[in-house]
């Protein structure tokens, strides 16, 4: 009769505290719940996303529950045992009290512990002691945990509870969050820092200071089963509200056993570091963040530069590049990814730098691809940087599914450091398309989970600031259609579109013609003008528009107006003189103009140019014979193509092809003289 009367009047301060903390402990009990008007709302006792399940979080119904779809309910002791699983009455009392933190340490109970092999110390930043935690097992053989705050030598966690490895932490950038102490120790002693709360899977979120974890990056390794899972959630919450520079959570391999852990793949003897390298992380970011407009407007920053001017590809972007079979989209891929591996630009898109390249294909096998390169003539200096910055899968059969995620992972791994990685291309999407149960490329949810849960997940494992380049097949449409939006014939769900920051579509506007058209849709940058492009002794050209813009005409007509130099009739003479392929050093062109154009004697040429040169608007190009025999070279300004006629053996005639004219050298405003200039992609202003 005493040990029942000592149980009830334990179990009414238990639930007097827990329904004291009612939202906190219902949003730790079921994450996904939601609050509102005086009830907690939750799908079932399982802690699905709904309603049916209600929760009174006020009044003298507090804690009662009740769930509409199964006629199940009771109170708050109820609720926990359900959610739980705990079986017997006792069991959900003390683990309400670990969760609350109501030790069931006693005095007499230290000399024992104390003496027990199995404790772990929590430090200070000093690296002092403040806690030690002791795992122990009570008369009925239940593992039970219990805390010693040496401070004040009492039962009671220290307030707040500090993480467990503080002075490790505060040394380290990267951390895992695991569950338990053993768990941390196990990764501390493999050189891995790791930390946990206090209690593991029972501790209050809010009782536990988290602040060293700011701003960190961190990894978190949930125990295999649903408390872990629960807690990871709620620590997940926690950091990101306390806004860390990373965050990510690994998904348990499904070969793994229930309540697998950190620990448990050390005993089988698993290479951990691979284990977390290789392993599918789920990034973990806020749902919504609202900012102020003061902070963009006072942002001093200019952003992440680009993967491939002009915002062709970003940081982080995603690519999408269209067309139909057999167009020529996988020929124009090779030869671009080549220039872009080298540094080189292709078409008037420039990398910032030599880039490093994965480029998963499925369908060129192995020879043939061999084939492929070497039409491609490269030279020397060109071919030496491909060669270490292109890394090509032969003809693969995968599905990008977990495995084959984890399988292109290792196999990137053996090739580049995964880093360093600047772009991930993937041709086709057809080919490779994977959404589990929830439906084909057509589906737009199916789309979505493809796009988020596969290509997102591929490239955070490899390098979350790489580009990603993504093939695509485009349906059969109607001509007119075509013409008034070529994004529109994307195969599949349409949900594609707006997950993208670059389209790019290719086609043939004229069947019987070789020219192929270049349409281009940015998100994150001003629109670049359509190409019309061809394949000319086994390189990719720029082709004469003017005589082949059949498609999105009144949109390449706004853009010429873009394009017009308003500035100065002498920037509009030296780029249209350019695409004729004449260009003109200083004299030549004062000589050349005298008099024309409205442009008065050679000296007021002469001094508008110079003006023209010290505001940075011209600038020289000293390469070629011409312009190397001259002080300055030949004149050039922003976006200038220098046109030159070769012969096309397949039309068996002459065609023009365009290259850019990019300047070497500039006037320096403040001294006069001509400097090689740092960067010929980024043309600088001085007004």
């Amino acid at each position: 009769m005493h040990d029942k009367q000592a149980l009830f009047e334990r179990a009414a301060e238990v639930k007097a505290e827990l329904l004291s903390r009612i939202e906190s402990s219902l949003s730790y009990l079921l994450p996904n719940g939601t609050f509102h008007g005086g009830k907690f709302y939750v799908g079932n006792i399982r802690g699905d996303r709904g309603k049916s399940l209600v929760v009174e979080i006020r009044g003298e119904k507090a804690g009662l529950w009740v769930d509409f779809a199964t006629s199940d309910g009771g109170d708050i002791f109820d609720l926990w045992r359900d959610v739980t699983g705990k079986t017997k009455f006792l069991d959900t009392i003390e683990d309400i009290e670990q969760w609350l933190g109501r030790s069931t340490f006693q005095p007499n109970q230290l000399e024992y512990l104390n003496k027990s092999e199995i404790h772990w110390d929590y430090h200070d930043e000093n690296n002092q002691v403040i806690a030690k935690i002791y795992r122990y097992y009570d008369a009925a053989g239940r593992k039970r945990y219990s805390c010693f705050n040496v401070k004040n030598s009492s039962s009671t966690a220290p307030e707040p509870r500090p993480l467990y490895n503080i002075p490790g932490i505060i040394k380290s950038d990267k951390i895992v969050f695991v569950e338990g102490e053993k768990c941390a120790e196990s990764l501390i002693n493999k050189g891995i820092t790791a930390t946990t709360t206090m209690f593991g899977a029972n501790s209050p979120i809010e009782k536990t200071d988290w602040t060293l974890l700011k701003g960190k990056h961190i990894i978190i390794w949930p125990d295999n089963d649903e408390a872990g899972n629960k807690y990871a959630k709620n620590a997940e919450k926690k950091l990101l509200e306390l806004g860390v520079a990373s965050l990510v959570t690994l998904k348990i391999p499904q070969d793994k056993p229930k309540t697998w852990d950190a620990a448990d793949c050390i005993q089988e003897g698993i290479d951990v570091e691979k284990f977390l390298a290789t392993t599918i992380r789920i990034p973990c970011r806020k749902n919504v963040t609202f900012f102020l407009a003061d902070q963009y407007l006072n942002e001093k920053s200019s952003g992440p530069g680009d993967i491939i001017e002009p915002r062709v590809l970003t940081p982080g972007g995603l690519l999408v590049f269209g067309g139909a079979p057999k167009v020529g989209k996988s020929d124009f891929l090779i030869s671009w990814l080549t220039y872009m591996a080298a540094g080189k630009s292709f078409l008037s898109m420039s990398p910032t730098k030599p880039l490093r390249i994965l480029y998963l294909q499925t369908e060129v096998g192995y020879f043939y691809m061999c084939e492929r390169m070497k039409q491609l003539k490269l030279d020397p200096e060109v071919r030496k940087l491909v060669s270490c910055n292109l890394a090509i899968t032969p003809q693969t059969r995968l599905l990008l599914n977990e495995d084959g995620i984890k399988d292109i992972v290792t196999e990137a791994e053996k090739i580049f450091d995964p880093s360093t990685v600047d772009v991930i291309a993937i041709d086709p999407l057809r080919n490779i398309f994977d959404a589990d149960e929830h439906g084909s490329e057509n589906d737009n949810n199916a789309m979505i989970f493809f796009l988020q849960e596969r290509v997102e997940k591929l490239r955070s494992l490899i390098n979350p600031d790489a580009g990603v380049i993504l093939v695509h097949h485009t349906k059969k449409m109607p001509k007119k259609l075509l013409e008034e939006d070529p994004f529109q014939s994307f195969s599949g769900a349409s949900s594609l579109r707006g997950f993208y920051t670059t389209g790019m579509v290719m086609f043939r506007p004229d069947e019987k013609n070789s020219n192929r058209q270049l349409i281009f849709e940015l998100r994150n940058g001003h629109s670049i003008s359509p190409k019309c492009v061809d394949k000319v002794n086994d390189h990719w050209y720029e082709i004469d528009p003017e005589s082949h813009r059949l498609v999105n005409k009144d949109y390449g007509e706004k853009l010429d107006a873009e394009r017009s130099r308003r500035y100065d009739i002498i920037l509009d003479l030296i780029c249209a003189e350019g695409r004729k392929g004449h260009a003109y050093t200083i004299n030549q062109f004062c000589q050349a103009f005298e008099n024309k154009e409205g442009l008065g004697s050679t000296h007021s040429i002469r001094d508008r140019l110079d003006v023209l040169a010290t505001k940075g608007y011209v600038k020289f190009n000293k390469e070629g014979k011409n312009a190397a025999r001259n002080k300055y070279g030949v004149l050039c300004v922003e976006g200038m193509e220098f046109g030159e006629k070769i012969f096309d053996p397949e039309k068996n005639k002459k065609v023009t092809v365009y290259h850019r004219l990019l300047p070497t050298h500039y006037k320096s405003p403040h001294y006069g003289s001509v400097i090689p200039v740092e960067n010929p992609n980024t043309w600088v202003y001085h007004n």
